[in-house]
Parts: structure tokens; sequence; C-alpha cells
């Protein structure tokens, strides 16, 4: 209230929604002024029950009549306005454009399609092979999301996974995804098929999850499936968050037999003397240090130092994005166990992936007659 004028408003929405009114304003540079004043004044500490409290504030801003003119549609416009400024690390504000607007509708377009997605069976898992730099055989197949959408096509998760993170359909999502790679590499050890490890990735918002471990636990009873053919990826950052109960959900992993992989190795900020801790089977070189080896000698120095780290603390390396022969052969000169890249071979569909091990079977099955 005292950062804005005698006869302007302030007012309560709901929750911890406010709304500011500035009448008569002769240039929309005068409303920054305010916009600044009440993020400066909300900046400064809050002394309550003796403790030091901080808090901050996202501001959306729209212009009567340029933006709207109606009420709904000027709180509305605010409302867009001030997801954008959180949406840039918060503590801000954003003006209103009618760009803002065709973004929401898109996303909420895409909300409602993901929703009906899972009903409609529209999710399809790709398979990308994980090969072995000892025998160059497949030992792993890593589970790759698509939507296959009825307009757009073949989806990337880059897409729309965002947007399944901020509304919470990760968690179903999720589920469908460890299920189905469940079925499917349960199906490749009834068919006689070489033995394949399934790789499946965890999202921050499924490995929080209070029952996880026994959602996994009932899923795996259901398909008949042996959970060390089942590896969970889980990124760095994900592993950094809460260093405690990361341990403690890692080691009930562990104890009922899955197979863990530290994805995207290098990018975040894990200590080793944590890293010790943890019960991590594999580490996955990030694709950012493949990608200018051996070109880039600090690249290649960090791909070096990483294949040595994990096997001195007895983990198996996997070095993702691999796109060239030389890349391949740096990789296999430094003791890097397996690879992955469309070098070696695309995600491919269920029905290719399954042709490729059946015919590696053929091929071993004649070797050895």
């Amino acid at each position: 209230s005292r950062c804005i004028r005698e006869g302007d408003t302030v007012a309560r929405l709901a929750g911890d929604e406010f709304t500011l009114v500035l009448a008569d304003m002769a240039h929309p540079d005068h409303a920054v002024q305010v916009v600044r004043k009440v993020l400066d004044s909300l900046s400064r500490p809050f002394h309550i029950a003796g403790y030091e409290l901080y808090t901050s504030a996202s501001l959306g801003m729209t212009l009567y009549p340029m933006d709207d003119t109606s009420i709904d549609g000027l709180l509305r416009n605010a409302d867009i306005a001030m997801y954008r400024a959180k949406d840039h690390g918060g503590n801000s504000y954003h003006f209103y454009s009618a760009d803002l607007t065709t973004k929401a509708r898109e996303q909420l377009s895409m909300e409602n399609d993901m929703r009906r997605a899972l009903e409609r069976e529209e999710f399809v898992l790709h398979y990308q092979p994980i090969i072995s730099l000892k025998n160059e055989k497949v030992v792993a197949l890593e589970a790759l999301l698509r939507w296959n959408h009825p307009q757009r096509g073949l989806i990337l998760p880059s897409e729309f996974m965002p947007l399944a993170e901020e509304t919470g359909l990760v968690v179903p999502i999720g589920e469908w995804v460890l299920r189905t790679a469940i079925r499917y590499g349960t199906r490749l050890a009834r068919a006689g098929l070489p033995w394949i490890r399934v790789a499946v990735n965890m999202s921050a918002h499924q490995f929080r999850q209070a029952e996880i471990v026994r959602i996994i636990e009932r899923m795996l009873a259901a398909a008949g499936a042996n959970a060390n053919q089942f590896q969970l990826e889980i990124t760095e950052s994900v592993l950094m968050q809460n260093v405690e109960a990361t341990t403690k959900a890692l080691n009930a992993f562990s104890d009922i037999g899955l197979e863990l992989s530290l994805d995207d190795f290098g990018t975040g900020y894990s200590s080793l003397s944590y890293l010790q801790r943890f019960p991590i089977d594999v580490l996955k070189i990030d694709r950012s240090f493949v990608r200018d080896i051996p070109m880039n000698p600090d690249d290649s120095a960090i791909a070096n130092a990483i294949i040595s780290m994990a096997h001195s603390l007895d983990m198996e390396v996997i070095a993702e994005g691999v796109e060239s022969r030389e890349q391949l052969q740096f990789l296999r000169d430094r003791g890097c166990d397996n690879v992955q890249g469309n070098y070696l071979s695309a995600p491919k569909s269920l029905e290719d992936v399954t042709q490729i091990l059946a015919t590696e079977k053929k091929f071993a099955e004649e070797m050895s007659r």
C-alpha cells in the first residue's frame, strides 16, 4: 500500500495473488516505477516472531485500453504476464503482449492433449541400443519416450516434458513408461533373446514419490520380471537435491535388485565423496563432453578422467552421443565400457529393435555350431 498513490487500488485476489490497479498513468514507465518500488519493498526482510523472513514477487502488467477493455480480459492478461515473469526466474515483472496469449493457448491445448494422450495410447517408446566396446554386441536398451500426436506427428520429449513437469502429468506419464519398458524387457527374456538390460529415465517428481519403490515392485511382480534386468537413470541434479533422502531412496532401489545409472554425469555439482556413498552401478558421460572429442583437448581430458574415476569406484561407464568413428575409437582406446549414439544406432521402434536382437541371436547360434 505504501508503494502506490492515493486513488490507486491494491487488493488480495486469493492465496498469494494480489492485484494493483494504477489509475490515470500518464506513461507505462510510471507503472514500471511503481512495480520496482513493490519489488524493492518485498525484498527487504520481514521480522516476525524473532525470525528474519525473505520473500519475492513476480508481477504481470497489462495496459488499458490497449490490451483489453474488460475487467476479465485485463485480469487474464496480467495473469499470463505474471507466469512469464515466473518463467524467467521470478522476482521480476513482465508486460503482457499478444504473443503471450498465443503461447498460453498453445500450452493449454498441449496440456489438454497430453491428458488425453494416455487414455488414447498415443505415447510410444523407442529404444536406443547401448553397445559394448568389448564385443560390439547390444548389452542394453535405453527406453525413450515419444508422443505420436494425431495432428502434429511424432513429438520429442523436449517439446512436451517441461510442460508435463510443470503440470504434474510427468508422474502418470513416467509410470506408463516404467510399466511399458518392464513389460517389453520381460518379453525379451521370455523370447530367449540375449540378456539385455532396459534403462528407463526417472524424473525428479517420480524419484521423490513416497511410494515409488513399492510402485516399481508391483510393476515387476505384475509382469513377472527380474528387477536386475532393469536400470533406472537418474540425473546428477536430482541426485544432489537432498543427499540424505537420495541415499535412502537409492539404497531401497538397489535392495530390490535394480541397477542405478547416473545420467548426464559431469554437468552437475556432485561431490566425489557423495558419489562414493551412493550405490551407483553406471556413470554416463554426458554428450556435451563427447561431442568434440578427440579434437578438443579439454573435453578429451574430462572424458578420460571420468572413465578412470568410474573404474576406480568399480562403476561401468557409458558414453552417450557418439556420432563418429573418431569418437568411438578414442573411447575404445581409453577403456570406456559401452557407448550409445546415432553413429551406432538411432533410437528405434519396438519392432525394429526386436528384429536387431533376434538377428544377433541367430548369428550367435550359427557361430556356436
